[in-house]
């Protein structure tokens, strides 16, 4: 019987036991920590201990619980075993969904509304269409691509920034370091949907956020490492950034001392955007099992040089 250990440093995995069993009661699943998890040719991971995959001297596949892998190619002792991902098809609806708020939420200025109603202040804020606010979508993959789409459905302009030319109807595109101070100069919402590969690692850095319009704001459900917290402190502080909402940090969870708490006019959310549900996470790892038990190719393999 093929074993499979549940691991992560800080999140409980327990309930994915059941759903993977459905559907494959054929493995014998156990949690990081167990006597016999040793011998585990599997591991599911979300944010594992350091040097605990190399540890397994039987490992045959790693297996992340989410799209991102970052937090599993971060360990310097990761094994060179594949490597999957979940690919969950309402994980695009589900982004779009938050960052639709996100935007919505800026746009209509609730963020002085909330200010507003702390101070027992009644103010109507003046409004502007949709039209009229340009919202720059960094990273134009399946999920960048479904946002903007979606935003495009209330009228706001949409224009978008890859690592590669791409073509989306109704959508201004940029492409390549040598078009991303354009496109930052053109955008009064910046949503960060990358991968965090080597070029993009803190790419929310003080630079960037210099060359956006003043007063811009800032959705980032990317990956935590590409923000410099420190750089997004200062420019909401400065009010060149005039609000954020963040969902993903380098450091998860986020500590009770951090100064991202406290910082001025920011949302903290506790990486919420989109959760694939327990069923289709243990799904698809529990089909990936069974193909690598039978020799056959694995899905939602990820590109170990590239990050995703």
């Amino acid at each position: 019987m093929t074993k499979l250990v549940l691991m992560s440093r800080d999140y409980d995995m327990s309930h994915l036991v059941q759903p993977i069993l459905r559907a494959a009661p054929d493995l014998d699943v156990v949690m990081h920590g167990e006597h016999s998890a040793g011998d585990a040719e599997i591991a599911v991971c979300w944010n594992p201990p350091s040097g605990a995959l190399a540890a397994l001297p039987k490992l045959r596949l790693v297996h992340s619980i989410a799209a991102g892998v970052d937090n599993i190619l971060s360990d310097p002792a990761l094994p060179a075993v594949p490597l999957c991902r979940v690919v969950d098809p309402q994980h695009a609806r589900g982004m779009s969904e938050f960052v639709t708020w996100g935007v919505l939420h800026f746009h209509r200025q609730l963020d002085r509304v909330l200010a507003n109603q702390r101070l027992d202040r009644w103010f109507r804020h003046n409004q502007r269409d949709a039209s009229e606010c340009a919202v720059g979508i960094m990273g134009l993959g399946e999920i960048g691509s479904r946002v903007a789409t979606d935003l495009q459905r209330f009228g706001f302009a949409v224009h978008g920034w890859a690592r590669k030319p791409r073509e989306l109807p109704g959508v201004t595109t940029f492409a390549g370091p040598q078009e991303f101070k354009p496109f930052l100069q053109a955008t009064d919402i910046l949503v960060c949907l990358l991968p965090l590969t080597h070029e993009t690692r803190w790419i929310l850095n003080a630079n960037t956020f210099e060359h956006l319009r003043p007063g811009a704001k800032l959705i980032h459900v990317g990956r935590g490492e590409h923000l410099v917290p420190a750089d997004l402190i200062a420019a909401l502080t400065s009010g060149q950034i005039g609000g954020a909402i963040v969902d993903v940090f380098p450091t998860e969870p986020l500590p009770p001392e951090d100064h991202l708490w406290r910082a001025p006019n920011l949302i903290v959310t506790p990486h919420m955007a989109s959760v694939a549900s327990s069923e289709t996470i243990g799904t698809q790892v529990a089909h990936n099992a069974r193909r690598l038990i039978r020799g056959e190719a694995l899905q939602n393999v990820v590109d170990v040089t590239r990050g995703y």
